[in-house]
Order: C-alpha cells, then sequence, then structure tokens
C-alpha cells in the first residue's frame, strides 16, 4: 500500500485531504504536534497513523528531514513549510527515495499584479518575509525537479475558509465582528473605492489540487499550480454579497486609507495592508487544463460556509 505522509495533516486543509486519501486506499501518516483535533470528524481518521513530532523543536537540532526519512513516504506532502533552509532540509533527506513530493506554498508568491487574471508564468515579485520566503521556495524546489529529477509539485492556495476557520472578511482583516455588523444592517468601513480584490478558496479544494496532482503525478511534477476559487471578489462587492446573504441593505462606509486605517487597530489595519497592497486575482486555467481542477466552492460559497459556522457557535450575531 503506498505510504503518503502528511507534515501538518491536522489543519484546515488537512481536516479533508486526510478522509480523502484513506478513502482512495492510500496509507496516511500524519505528523504533527499533537495539539489539534481536525476541524471536523470523520471516520477515516480511525486508520491514519499518528506521529508527533516538533517540527520547529526537531529543525533546531537538524533531527527533522531523518525522521521524515524514517517514515519511509512513498508520497510526502508538506503542509507546513516556511523557510528556504527548512525546505532543503526535507528535500535532502528525501531525495532519491520519495516518489512525489508536494509543498503547500501561497499566492503571494506574485505580489502586485501587473495584468490579471495572474497566471503561474508572471515574473516573481513578492513582498513581506512570507511571500519571499515561499517564493524562494518555490524557485528552489523548481530548480531540484526540473535540473536535478526530484519529483517536486508546488500548490499554491488563496485565502483558505470553510468550516472550523474565520475567512478573511471584507474590510480586509479577519475580525469576525465585521460580519455580524453586515448582518445587523450597521455601518462597515470600506477602504479607498473597495475595489481591491481578494481571491478566498475553500480547504476542500486546495485537497481536491492535492488529490488531483497525486493522480496526474507525470504532468504535476516540476509545476506549480495557483488553488483558489473560480473568481476574486472585490472588498466592496464582497461586502454588498455579503448584507445580501443576511438580508439586508449594504451600509458601507469607503474611506481613503489615510483615514481608513486610523479607525482599526494596528493589528486589522496591517493585515488589511497586506491583502490590499497584493489584491490577488488568480488565474486556474493551469490547473484546470492539465489537472482537471474544478472548485466545488465559488468564494462567496466558501466564505458564507465559513460564515453560517461562526453563527452556529456564536460568534457572529445576527441582531
Amino acid at each position: 500500500m503506498t505510504r503518503v505522509v502528511i507534515i501538518g495533516g491536522s489543519g484546515h486543509v488537512g481536516t479533508y485531504l486526510v478522509p480523502r486519501l484513506v478513502e482512495a486506499g492510500y496509507h496516511v501518516v500524519n505528523v504533527s504536534r499533537g495539539q489539534r483535533q481536525p476541524y471536523t470528524p470523520h471516520h477515516a481518521w480511525a486508520a491514519v497513523e499518528q506521529v508527533v513530532i516538533d517540527r520547529e523543536s526537531a529543525e533546531g537540532d537538524d533531527t527533522f528531514g531523518g525522521a521524515i526519512f524514517d517514515l519511509k513516504p512513498d508520497i510526502l506532502i508538506d503542509m507546513t513549510c516556511f523557510t528556504l533552509a527548512s525546505a532543503k532540509e526535507i528535500v535532502e533527506a528525501v531525495k532519491g527515495e520519495v516518489e512525489h513530493f508536494l509543498h503547500t506554498g501561497t499566492i503571494w508568491v506574485h505580489g502586485p499584479s501587473v495584468t490579471v487574471p495572474t497566471t503561474e508564468m508572471q515574473p516573481r515579485r513578492p513582498f513581506g518575509d512570507y511571500g519571499i520566503q515561499k517564493a524562494a521556495i518555490e524557485a528552489y524546489l523548481l530548480h531540484e525537479a526540473r535540473r536535478n529529477g526530484f519529483p517536486a509539485t508546488i500548490v499554491h492556495p488563496g485565502h483558505i475558509v470553510g468550516r472550523g476557520w474565520e475567512p478573511l472578511n471584507p474590510e480586509g482583516h479577519f475580525d469576525p465582528a465585521v460580519f455580524t455588523r453586515l448582518a445587523k444592517g450597521e455601518e462597515v468601513l470600506i477602504p479607498n473605492f473597495g475595489m481591491e480584490t481578494v481571491h478566498h478558496v475553500h480547504a476542500d479544494d486546495v485537497a481536491q489540487m492535492f488529490m488531483r496532482a497525486i493522480a496526474r503525478r507525470s504532468s504535476a511534477i516540476g509545476e506549480a499550480f495557483h488553488t483558489v476559487s473560480p473568481a476574486a471578489v472585490t472588498l466592496r462587492g464582497y461586502a454588498e454579497a455579503m448584507a445580501a446573504w443576511f438580508g439586508r441593505e449594504p451600509n458601507l462606509a469607503l474611506l481613503p486609507w489615510p483615514e481608513w486605517k486610523t479607525r482599526q487597530s494596528d493589528r486589522d489595519a496591517q493585515a488589511t495592508w497586506d491583502h490590499i497592497a497584493h489584491s490577488p486575482n488568480c488565474s486556474i486555467e493551469k490547473a484546470r487544463t492539465m489537472l482537471g481542477y474544478e472548485p466545488r466552492y465559488t468564494s462567496l460559497e466558501a466564505v458564507q460556509e465559513s460564515v453560517a459556522w461562526l453563527i452556529d457557535k456564536g460568534v457572529v450575531g445576527l441582531g
């Protein structure tokens, strides 16, 4: 039986990916710190081999790569790699042993868009440590795949949402109180003209992408794929659509950025700046053509599932 080792498989994407793998007949090994349960229960988790490793600690004493090698993965999926050094340790440990290595990247490898929707072919102009590190990892893995035969595939998700997750909201940050204000018809502040974009993806659609990349290994190796919904949304359009979902007329105030940020916490203002400075709007045509990727959820459908969960939890109020 093919062994699939997932580093960080108890997270949001793993909640959907692990059951898919088990039901497809793979033997799944989940490597995690053992501090989190899947976001939603599924009987498939009873068949999963659980291995507890603290990645940060193990990388600190140079034992993490060897520990992963000892698990003898045929397929290795890395959900928690954020630095080039971390990627290099894993690749050097499993090179020549693993049949397929799949890395979780991010659409923030792009930085500001020039033409939209952005394709995977466009030159990288990342900014911010997260995007810069992920772009460096991508470049390294593609080099290893195309020059040295390392069987790497990179999956670049957008803003991941679904049950168990507080979604990026129409103000461009993560405070769920924005949805409560929309539900009550209260004023919501939108920066600038609200025409900046965000690009969500449901966690199960990210899981779908991994499954399709594994199924079409020969096409997927040496490639990177955007993993997002069929279309991005503008902040203003997002707010208007969510207000309508709550049965309300939108009550929006459009404020110039210098004024808008003074009315937010420092944390929320920084999060919004990061998102509107990127304004991602990514194409999935490559993944559709090469892998048959077809997301089940639009951006709004994915967010609405998340918000319904927040309502059930009492985090978002309806009035």
